[in-house]
């Protein structure tokens, strides 16, 4: 990163219900199942989704009979979107007044069963979701120029005390009373696509590994070496239809292996854009019927990438051309003083990329370098010669927390002055 249809899933019996369940839900859920049945239901075309597909067999031209309905001018669907106990995204709808949509202020609070998604127990199950940010809805389109809303959620107790999952929270501290320092931050968002058996990565064959290693996949081009560019470009219009601000997508190092960015953003925006572009993603790919993982190291056999969320960064003074390098360094010179600290809230799994290889630094040790991708934290070589810009984290994972991240960042380079690092020369990366 540089600052520079809907889909209807129906279940087929084939025998017995479990087998359908298999074909939509192949990780078994961490919490029982409130509502099970084992009545049939019937197939738009039937057959069932195959795990190895990689696209869904629905028709659209029954999906698009529904799509093609038009909606009460004076109504409005609204999505709320909130973060789990594991991390990610969960969502459900509501019908409300076009009126309301118009502001955060004019949102209606909602509640979920908390204790279905881990975030409460079953005697005191209510959860109440606060929005927080509105992005216009890529998947329920209009044409009569109003639009369906998703919306970014905060998790409270109907108490009003923020969830231990509720990390935006901690992040708004961080930020708050920090407004003029104007931190940008611009996150690059690795993920890799699977079939549906959660086991083979797009473009490998099954049960085995690619006849080529690491080097032609990057930013490619062909079939034989790009795979999963459809999503990526479904993803990339859907998160502009939005309103977010994903500034570019590429190929990655493994096949399989996508990324796009999002930035620059202002403070606490950049965790509510990166967290629904998440969302965004994993729609996109139910719509595909391709498995999405932000595990940042899928493949651990092998001499294969791992995934990350590089976090580039930026303050006002930083961007001042009289002294912007002199404040990077000591922003770098911080965060080197609390490198565990650090590291302790980048991503679950993380000790498996950050290994001092395939483009990493040891989690163990605290880098920086210019131009180097083999350090903790990259100055940009532009940013170096000219004597203002940016730094880029390269250690957080690909599934980490992105509240977590840029409220730390955020609270470190704000902390007290650390002692100086000298710059690791690339030829020792």
């Amino acid at each position: 990163m540089k600052f520079t249809s809907a889909a209807v899933l129906t279940i087929v019996t084939v025998g017995c219900a479990s087998q359908a369940v298999v074909a939509f839900a192949p990780t078994a859920p961490t919490f029982n199942n409130k509502h099970s049945s084992t009545t049939s239901t019937t197939s738009l075309n039937s057959i069932i989704l195959t795990k190895t597909t990689g696209r869904s067999s629905l028709d659209p031209t029954v999906i698009d009979r529904y799509n093609d309905l038009p909606y009460p001018e004076d109504v409005i669907l609204a999505e709320y979107v909130w973060v789990d106990a594991d991390g990610k995204t969960r969502s459900k709808t509501r019908t409300l007044p076009a009126a309301k949509a118009e502001s955060i202020k004019t949102l209606p609070k909602w509640n979920f069963d908390g204790s279905s998604t881990g975030q409460a127990p079953g005697d005191d199950s209510e959860v109440i979701l606060k929005p927080c940010r509105i992005f216009k809805d890529p998947f329920r389109p209009r044409k009569d120029g109003i639009y369906n809303i998703l919306v970014m959620c905060e998790t409270y107790t109907p108490a009003g005390e923020p969830l231990e999952s509720n990390t935006r929270a901690i992040a708004a501290k961080a930020f708050e009373g920090n407004e003029d320092e104007e931190v940008w931050f611009g996150m690059e968002q690795e993920y890799t696509l699977f079939n549906m058996d959660e086991k083979t990565p797009l473009g490998w064959p099954q049960n085995g590994f690619p006849n080529r290693p690491q080097g032609p996949y990057y930013c490619s081009v062909g079939p034989e070496n790009s795979f999963g560019r459809s999503i990526s470009d479904a993803l990339y219009k859907a998160a502009l239809y939005a309103g977010i601000t994903i500034s570019g997508t590429n190929g990655e190092v493994m096949p399989g292996q996508q990324e796009y960015q999002v930035g620059p953003c202002v403070g606490i925006d950049a965790g509510d854009q990166l967290m629904m572009s998440r969302y965004i993603l994993q729609r996109v790919c139910e719509d595909f019927q391709v498995y999405c993982t932000l595990h940042p190291k899928p493949i651990v056999d092998g001499d294969w990438n791992g995934a990350g969320m590089h976090t580039n960064v930026s303050t006002k003074k930083m961007r001042e051309k009289s002294h912007g390098l002199d404040v990077i360094k000591q922003a770098i010179y911080k965060l080197g003083a609390n490198h565990k600290d650090h590291i302790a809230i980048y991503g679950e799994g993380n000790e498996l990329r950050l290994t001092g290889k395939f483009e990493t630094a040891s989690m163990e040790s605290f880098s920086y370098g210019v131009a180097n991708r083999g350090a903790s934290v990259r100055i940009g070589r532009d940013t170096w010669e000219n004597g203002y810009g940016y730094f880029e984290d390269r250690r957080p994972s690909s599934n980490c927390d992105p509240y977590l991240v840029t409220g730390k960042i955020m609270s470190t380079i704000m902390g007290p002055e650390a002692p100086e690092i000298a710059p690791l020369d690339k030829e020792e990366a």
